[in-house]
């Protein structure tokens, strides 16, 4: 399934290019993202290491700008849960909001240097709309710093040092990410604007529960970051003509959507380079209305930054029916592999797979098998006989479901847990959802594991480029997909996602064996997992558990993780996050020794960590930022250091 259209002249060309490293975040400061356009989320400060983390202790804390507005203006509405990693250049920390606004803030002490009022200049949205943060350029020659907002149904480019919008950029400072897409009702993206090179780069959100088989395509767009012009745009359903039209069974390239980046794009500048995380077609759990491959569905996508041309791409997943999207911004990795030096890309996936491509060529560094898998037995559904799966590194969380999977703490648990495992269908990896008929004798749907929160989710996956070691933070949460016949005057699918969702446990326990969220470190070099922890002490003192003594059960949460020269920072991930598991999330914020995984430091935080953390240094001090939030606690950064001399 790898396309290698184009793969050998792009190669030659990239050759002749410098070859540096993907390093993390330069020069203390934190540019991107995931600290660098390659989505490293590594910084080599040390400030702040594994002998003093202990003395770490809150040195400022930022409240939303969203509540000072909305306290002037009752009828704006946003959820609490701030979703936002800044970014820091200069001093300053530019960030997005809920609402669609945007802040600058002192990176020592926490004020507020500016703010754009997206509501009052024609942007953003009075019921809100949160995005992950903010994208930033800076031409050195003309002094030009620019920052890219994603604002409502606009992209905005605000001038870095006074918050005003760019007018002469776009229409008078925005663009409209709505115009241009078939079928679209109105434009969402909670991701973060990419910058490679002199192109901008943004995805969009489409429903992942439609009512209809209608819907808009998931495009990606690339403006210029000077005049704001579309410069291309990847369609990732292919049109008659093009490479891939042919694995749109029955004419459903013409109305099929989605397979869009809800998700970080991640690029290499040097080569220029972008690489697209893409997700699932319409819909995630039926597509016997789309017969085929469907690409560029569930696949890594490599476009030149410059041109959107297409240079290769691998699919993950073949005829997606398991909401297997690729979740995370792809890890831009230097590694080196049987003594050999290799520029690659790593993609972590919800089906809790690893696959690693050179990134020049997107050949896999270690060989990727297609196996069989179980067919459908859902009419008018055709499943792709196999799926591709990584033979290295290995799975970083449980894949598929058998009786042995099934919670044993007690022995009253577990024939519970047999007993509630029987209601419905279970399987290996791929095993594709079932009906729920309603019949006597019948099931309830198919238990997937993992389910569509992961294996890896959003938060990704963070990399370190002196010791080549991946860390994955993973949870294990199986779901049901208990596919219904819709009324056929509401929806003109064959079948649409029914109830039950999710599959509750005994006694309100995880299903299945703990851990139920862990921390992987693997080696990339060799394809080995280091180690391996659970992340938290999960519901040890559940009344079931009572008097068992039991290490840490891991919480299944979303935190996001982030690297230092010697330490791993990573918290419980918010309880308000969508789709949340039973006894997810949580309000602590740990440093783990990052060699060993051993727990050096934590704090309890007014709620979860919901945003990704971030460091830089400024005034001499290191300090590590978090946003935490959830729906009950209004949304603020929190910022730590050590002790002023």
């Amino acid at each position: 399934m790898l396309n290698r259209i184009g793969t050998l002249s792009a190669a030659i060309v990239c050759l002749a290019l410098p070859a540096h490293a993907q390093q993390g975040a330069r020069d203390g400061e934190w540019r991107s993202y995931a600290g660098d356009p390659g989505s490293t989320k590594y910084s080599a400060l040390d400030q702040i290491n594994k002998d003093n983390v202990k003395q770490l202790r809150v040195a400022w804390r930022w409240k939303s700008i969203d509540y000072e507005l909305s306290a002037k203006n009752p009828e704006l509405k946003f959820n609490n849960t701030l979703l936002v990693t800044p970014l820091m250049v200069g001093g300053r920390l530019f960030m997005s909001s809920n609402l669609g606004l945007a802040a600058a803030v002192d990176a020592t002490t926490g004020r507020t240097i500016w703010s754009y009022n997206a509501l009052e200049d024609g942007a953003g949205r009075p019921r809100g709309g949160a995005t992950r943060g903010v994208g930033y350029w800076k031409d050195t020659v003309r002094d030009d710093e620019r920052v890219f907002l994603i604002s409502g149904e606009h992209l905005v480019a605000l001038d870095a040092k006074s918050g005003q919008p760019i007018r002469e950029w776009g229409d008078a400072g925005r663009v409209s990410l709505k115009q241009g897409v078939p079928r679209l009702d109105e434009y969402r993206w909670n991701g973060a604007p990419v910058v490679c090179r002199d192109t901008v780069i943004v995805g969009s959100a489409v429903s992942d529960n439609p009512t209809n088989k209608e819907m808009p395509p998931g495009y990606v767009r690339g403006f210029d970051v000077v005049t704001g012009r579309l410069k291309w745009v990847f369609n990732p359903i292919p049109q008659p003509g093009e490479f891939g039209h042919e694995t749109w069974g029955n004419g459903s390239w013409a109305y099929s959507g989605n397979a869009n980046v809800w998700s970080i794009v991640s690029a290499d500048e040097e080569i220029g380079y972008a690489y697209l995380p893409m997700s699932t077609p319409t819909n995630d759990w039926y597509g016997g209305h789309r017969p085929g491959d469907n690409l560029f569905a569930e696949s890594l996508v490599c476009l030149e930054c410059d041109t959107g041309r297409r240079v290769w791409y691998f699919q993950m997943v073949h005829h997606g029916l398991w909401d297997y999207d690729n979740p995370a911004p792809p890890n831009l990795v230097d590694i080196t592999v049987n003594g050999k030096p290799i520029k690659a890309v790593a993609q972590v996936t919800k089906q809790a797979f690893t696959y690693v491509f050179d990134r020049l060529t997107g050949q896999p560094v270690w060989s990727i098998e297609e196996r069989p898998v179980p067919p459908s037995d859902v009419p008018g559904e055709r499943t792709s006989r196999t799926q591709p799966f990584p033979t290295k590194p290995a799975p970083f969380d449980r894949q598929g479901l058998t009786i042995d999977d099934l919670i044993d703490l007690t022995p009253e648990l577990r024939k519970e847990a047999i007993a509630i495992a029987s209601k419905y269908k279970y399987g290996p990896l791929f095993t594709p959802p079932s009906v729920n008929d309603g019949k006597a004798g019948g099931t309830l749907g198919t238990i997937q594991l993992p389910g569509w929160v992961g294996g890896a989710d959003w938060n990704g996956a963070a990399f370190d480029p002196e010791t080549h070691i991946l860390y994955v933070p993973s949870i294990t949460a199986p779901v049901v997909v208990s596919l219904t016949t819709p009324d056929p005057k509401a929806s003109n699918f064959e079948y649409v996602r029914g109830q039950p969702r999710t599959v509750e446990g005994p006694q309100g326990l995880p299903l299945v064996k703990p851990p139920w969220g862990r921390i992987s470190a693997i080696n990339l070099d060799t394809g080995d997992h280091v180690w391996m922890t659970p992340n938290g002490p999960g519901p040890r003192d559940h009344p079931a558990l009572k008097g068992l003594n039991l290490p840490w059960l891991g919480r299944p949460g979303r935190p996001a993780p982030l690297l230092t020269q010697t330490l791993l920072f990573i918290g419980e991930g918010s309880p308000s996050m969508i789709a949340m598991p039973a006894h997810g999330g949580g309000k602590m914020f740990r440093a783990l020794d990052k060699m060993t995984g051993e727990v050096l430091w934590e704090t309890e935080l007014p709620a979860g960590t919901s945003g990704a953390p971030m460091t830089y240094m400024a005034g001499g001090q290191q300090y590590i930022v978090v946003a935490t939030s959830d729906n009950d606690t209004q949304a603020e950064l929190v910022a730590f250091s050590l002790p002023q001399p």
